[in-house]
């Protein structure tokens, strides 16, 4: 059966609504017409034709209601007292709200549940993919040039004049090959250090000089690689891998073999520049 509404001037909802809105005094009561109420009642079931009996029941119980409860409403005030001090158990109209009340809360509820399904028609779960996870490569540090080296070197140098006496004569107390064995111990105990550590302990510009040319010479030989992160930043030197020196300077090594000693590379020049400068 379709749902009943009833029509009015003042409201129009369903029937059930129509009583729990009289208790709420939304609607007064003096202006619910029960005939015109009873009239469209019926005329809705010869639309339908079909008698349902139940329907027609409750609508004679809330009829009934109504009419009992107007009737009061009609009665003058001290009228009313009395007879509801003269009434046995609960006042009816206290049960009809309390039914009305309870089936509000069960209508709402059933409507709330038609919207979540109505919305749920249109939610389409996603099936979670599988993760996978990439790892990242850092990037390699960007190789230095000579100008880099050579700056570096040239702060050093002014760190060291600082406290280096001009006039005092140092003897040769080192040689390239022997800078190269250090940087090289240095590095394998390591495997990285930075370009200022490797002058930290020099005494003297002919010292810092020595170091420099030892680090220019593995450079060479395609053993160390000199990075910077940032222009003019601190610059890291590292051993380059066995494979890597292989290939750059077209030998084999044996990667389980001790790193290459000066004796076995190219042998640099073991005379220091310098000496000549120093002995005049």
């Amino acid at each position: 059966m379709s749902e009943y509404k009833v029509k009015f001037e003042v409201f129009e909802g369903p029937l059930d609504l129509l009583l729990y809105l009289i208790k709420k005094e939304e609607v007064d009561i003096y202006e619910v017409n029960l005939t015109k109420l009873a009239t469209q009642f019926i005329e809705h079931i010869d639309t339908m034709r079909l008698l349902d009996l139940e329907v027609a029941g409750e609508f004679l119980v809330m009829a009934a209601t109504l009419m009992y409860i107007k009737s009061k409403e009609l009665l003058p005030v001290e009228q009313q007292v009395q007879a509801e001090a003269e009434e046995e158990g609960e006042d009816p109209r206290w049960e009809l709200i309390r039914q009305l009340v309870e089936y509000k809360k069960f209508k709402d509820a059933a409507a709330k549940l038609q919207m979540l399904e109505g919305e749920q028609e249109n939610v389409f779960p996603r099936q979670p993919g599988k993760l996978e996870f990439t790892s990242e490569t850092p990037q390699a540090k960007p190789e230095v040039s000579i100008f880099d080296l050579l700056n570096a070197v040239n702060s050093v140098l002014q760190r060291i004049s600082k406290k280096d006496d001009p006039r005092e004569i140092y003897e040769d107390k080192w040689t390239v090959s022997e800078k190269i064995e250090l940087v090289l111990q240095t590095l394998a105990g390591r495997g990285r250090v930075r370009f200022s550590e490797l002058f930290a302990e020099a005494t003297n510009r002919a010292e810092v000089i020595c170091t420099f040319l030892a680090l220019l010479e593995l450079i060479r030989l395609k053993q160390l690689v000199c990075a910077q992160s940032e222009v003019f930043g601190e610059i890291d030197i590292t051993r380059r891998e066995p494979e890597l020196v292989a290939d750059a300077q077209g030998l084999e090594i044996n990667p389980a073999s001790e790193p290459a000693t000066p004796e076995s590379s190219p042998q640099p020049s073991t005379e220091n520049p310098l000496s000549a400068s120093h002995g005049a």
